[in-house]
């Protein structure tokens, strides 16, 4: 039966609001941080992410308690596809196409979101859901690994920090690459896996190089804005 008016106690309405203007805080903080997470890396400040999202520093505050928190709950669900990927890869029936599908598809989600490139270099140790799933997946890598070169097309001396490795080497060319080059990682990627082949591994096609012209306005580009700028040195000094 439904509780009239007179029925509620005077403080359940407030509270009710209360909890409801929480959860809308909440929402349009982790939407805000995601947009600027995605676009600019996870460098971008927590003052950013509350103007973004039109709240004070101190509702921030209350809602994520760290920057660490907010990481961990705006990459979960990027972190539910990371493993599942390896899943995937896991069952393909030929290790090798396994193997270098996921090394295409989790390079493939760091050029999707800028700051899930950076998610993948950094450890978060108070993030515990999102280390968890990182640990689940590369245990999981190390099966893929051991797959693949027991098919005899895996280099016998690839160890899996290679794959960190290349994560942050793909991290830095979508970083340069910006929107003047947005496809050189695929580049990178290909001539990376071809490295990993033992001889006579069937070896994909590398993909075609940026145009000379898109390369020049990225490092134009990176030469105005990236962290040994002009702008980037004189926006350190006014934030000191």
């Amino acid at each position: 039966m439904t509780s009239s008016p007179s029925d509620r106690s005077p403080g359940q309405e407030p509270e009710a609001r209360l909890r409801a203007d929480a959860e809308r805080n909440r929402d349009l903080i982790l939407a805000a941080a995601r947009r600027l997470f995605a676009t600019e890396g996870l460098g971008v400040s927590m003052a950013s992410v509350a103007r973004e999202a039109g709240v004070g520093k101190a509702t921030l505050s209350r809602r994520f308690a760290s920057r660490e928190e907010l990481i961990n709950a705006v990459f979960a669900d990027r972190m539910d596809a990371y493993a599942g990927a390896v899943a995937e890869a896991l069952a393909d029936p030929d290790p090798w196409h396994g193997f270098t599908g996921y090394i295409h598809a989790v390079c493939a989600m760091q050029a999707a979101d800028r700051g899930f490139a950076d998610v993948l270099t950094m450890s978060f140790p108070t993030a515990k859901a999102l280390e968890a799933r990182r640990t689940e997946s590369y245990n999981a890598f190390l099966e893929l690994i051991a797959r693949a070169r027991n098919s005899g097309h895996l280099r016998e001396d690839f160890v899996p920090e290679d794959l960190v490795i290349l994560q942050m080497a793909n991290a830095g060319v979508i970083a340069a690459g910006g929107d003047s080059a947005p496809d050189a990682w695929r580049r990178l990627v290909g001539h990376m896996i071809r490295s990993y082949a033992a001889p006579g591994a069937p070896i994909p096609e590398v993909p075609a190089a940026p145009a000379p012209t898109a390369l020049y306005r990225a490092m134009v580009r990176l030469a105005r804005t990236g962290p040994g700028s002009v702008e980037a040195k004189a926006s350190s000094a006014d934030g000191a």
